[in-house]
This record gives structure tokens, C-alpha cells and sequence, in this order.
């Protein structure tokens, strides 16, 4: 039970806060609660997929030119290097994402922060896929 009389060390701010809070939602608190996710689901991706690829490596039978392209041109090792990639990008434009605002106070400098990371992760990302999908084709 809640003691109301004065002088016993209860809070009135905090209580109208607290109302306030409940009845109005979680606030700013709560909007990074997709990103967390993200994080975590591509993490445990990354773990498997890192995992696999670090089996396929130990067993491929060379690290020469000609293996390296007939790993990729296998239509499992495409998929599974494409997962790897995109999984990889987006775990990583999610952590680079949280270092900017975190730690980059300047406005200017924080939206094009921003902006200059989730291009460089698109770009990058792009390039990936075209260069496993290519080889996968094998155009």
C-alpha cells in the first residue's frame, strides 16, 4: 500500500509521470525494438551461415581461381553466399547505424552519416549480389 501522507518519501511527479506513460504508450523508448530484433535474427543468421561457409571452405579442394568459381557456380554455395552477404550487410548497417547515433551529436553530420552508411551498405551489398549471381550463371 501505497503511503500518500506527507513526508513519507512518496513521489507525486512520478506517479503523474508514470499515468502519463502508461496511458500514452512506451514513448521513444520503444522505437528501436525492430532494430533489436534485426540485430539478433541476423546474428544467429550469421552464426549458421558463418558456420556453413567455414565448413565449405575447410573442405573445398583448393583456394585457386577454378575452385573459388566452381564453389560459387554450385546453385547451394549461391543461395548460401547470398544469404551470407545480405544477412552480413544488414547486421552490419544496423550496428554502424546505432555507433552514428550514438555517438555523432553534430545534426549535418549525423543525417549524412546516416545517409553515406546506408548507401556504402546498398552499394556494397549490390555488388555482392551481382558478382555471386554472375559467377552462378556463369556469365
Amino acid at each position: 500500500m501505497v503511503c500518500l501522507a506527507r513526508g513519507s518519501g512518496f513521489d507525486r511527479d512520478f506517479l503523474v509521470a508514470a499515468i502519463v506513460t502508461r496511458a500514452t504508450g512506451p514513448g521513444p523508448a520503444n522505437a528501436g525494438t525492430g532494430d533489436w530484433w534485426g540485430q539478433r535474427l541476423s546474428a544467429i543468421a550469421l552464426t549458421l551461415l558463418g558456420l556453413w561457409f567455414t565448413y565449405s571452405l575447410v573442405t573445398m579442394p583448393g583456394f585457386d581461381h577454378a575452385d573459388a568459381t566452381a564453389f560459387i557456380a554450385s546453385p547451394w554455395n549461391a543461395v548460401g553466399l547470398l544469404l551470407l552477404c545480405v544477412s552480413l550487410a544488414y547486421h552490419s548497417y544496423l550496428g554502424v547505424q546505432v555507433v552514428i547515433e550514438d555517438y555523432v551529436h553534430a545534426p549535418g553530420i549525423h543525417v549524412a552519416s546516416l545517409i553515406a552508411s546506408r548507401i556504402a551498405h546498398a552499394v556494397l551489398t549490390l555488388i555482392a549480389i551481382f558478382s555471386i549471381v554472375k559467377i552462378g550463371i556463369g556469365a
